[in-house]
């Protein structure tokens, strides 16, 4: 009986870690084949970029410009304190449990983890106003024609639950940031970078055709020198 278990158990941890295996592969061979690759360059127009913490990503945008004034979307009436020198707008795309009881990687547990890998959840987004400084690291430029960005903007108004910005309230990080209802459920298959990564591809810049690491929406795009 007890050999039968410890048969079972190591045919379920063989399986778990050929899954892994295939789904890390297949990650690594679509970044280098990439959607958007042979699409004509057009001159950036826009200072944009995507911002990594080693895991997630989110998307930098001016926080006014000729195609969106996002103040006009997100107000600052929204947020508890917004720097006064803030120049741009970080948006990513996340797990709700995750997003909101994960403020540091420090709060992480493997419950938490798992629970957001099997998905259940429903969606949030995340919106914080940062200086310029906060591109000094971890960033990496986003060429963007006007008509890139447009499309881009309009990926992101298509996030938002019923297509308004919906704060989830008392819900921060710090004073520059805030919390959105949105579109959508996080599971393994569609995660943080799964979003960045499908928004970068539906306005035309060159990403790997599956997302679902930091790495494989950042690794065609070039980064940020201090």
């Amino acid at each position: 009986m007890i050999r039968r278990w410890l048969r079972r158990i190591a045919f379920t941890l063989l399986g778990f870690t050929l899954a892994a295996g295939l789904y890390v592969g297949a990650a690594c061979a679509l970044m280098l084949w990439p959607a958007n690759a042979g699409a004509p360059a057009q001159p950036p127009a826009v200072e944009a970029w995507v911002l990594s913490n080693g895991i997630h990503t989110d998307l930098v945008f001016p926080i006014r410009s000729a195609t969106i004034d996002w103040q006009q979307l997100f107000p600052f009436g929204h947020f508890k304190a917004v720097p006064p020198d803030a120049e741009f707008i970080a948006i990513g795309w996340g797990d709700r449990e995750f997003y909101l009881h994960t403020p540091t990687w420090a709060d992480l547990t493997a419950s938490r983890a798992l629970g957001a890998m099997l998905g259940g959840n429903r969606a949030l987004l995340h919106v914080t106003y940062l200086r310029r400084a906060s591109l000094r690291k971890n960033a990496f430029h986003l060429p963007l024609s006007q008509a890139q960005y447009a499309q881009l903007a309009g990926y992101v108004r298509t996030t938002l639950a019923s297509g308004r910005a919906t704060p989830v309230a008392g819900t921060h990080y710090g004073n520059d940031d805030a919390f959105y209802e949105a579109e959508g459920g996080y599971h393994l298959f569609e995660t943080c970078n799964t979003w960045t990564g499908r928004g970068l591809r539906q306005a035309g810049v060159t990403v790997s055709r599956w997302t679902p690491f930091d790495f494989n929406v950042t690794w065609h795009l070039q980064p940020v020198r201090p």
